[in-house]
């Protein structure tokens, strides 16, 4: 991790980089086949400024940023309140988790050029623990796509486990994602 790194609450005046690092870092987690209209579809309708901007302002979101040496190097969302995927809350029902108050890891991205660097577990670390700090200590889930086994191990390193399934769409298209859950 270079010793430039920080890692911080995410301001408005952020929305323009992050904006912008969710448009080169979110094609990193597709499948492979996914086509680029597709991905292009779901950066345009969930990953623009309106997306960052509502985030950044909910008090129920965890918004986290790891400076770069020029630009950010990743980023976190973290969400908390009732499970709001329906195929996620089957899943943590399904295994006796309370699906009214849980903490959601939405979104963790780091550019390419970070990864493997120990950007995104500091981005973890921080982000959950402010939002358990301004939440409660709370079970985590998350879903990633079941062919990025890269993303798996990594959550695995850090305490998820896979609990279930769950359909995510991406641009109209349907894609199978894991659920892995911490903390239950």
């Amino acid at each position: 991790m270079s010793p430039a790194l920080a890692v911080r609450a995410a301001a408005l005046a952020d929305v323009p980089a992050l904006v912008a690092l969710a448009a080169e870092t979110f094609p990193l987690a597709c499948p492979p086949g996914t086509p680029p209209e597709t991905i292009a579809t779901h950066i345009r309708d969930n990953l623009g400024a309106h997306a960052f901007e509502a985030w950044v302002a909910d008090d129920a979101a965890t918004v986290a940023v790891a400076d770069g040496d020029d630009a950010p190097a990743g980023y976190a969302v973290v969400l908390a309140g009732p499970c709001g995927d329906r195929d996620a809350a089957r899943v943590l029902a399904g295994i006796g988790v309370s699906v009214d108050r849980v903490l959601e890891l939405s979104k963790i991205y780091v550019r390419a050029s970070s990864q493997g660097s120990g950007v995104a577990g500091a981005l973890l670390d921080a982000a959950l623990s402010v939002a358990s700090s301004t939440h409660g200590d709370l079970p985590v889930w998350l879903g990633t796509n079941a062919a990025n086994s890269r993303a798996q191990a990594f959550y695995a390193r850090h305490g998820f486990t896979v609990v279930g399934s769950r359909t995510y769409r991406v641009g109209g298209q349907d894609h199978s994602d894991v659920v892995m859950l911490r903390g239950a």
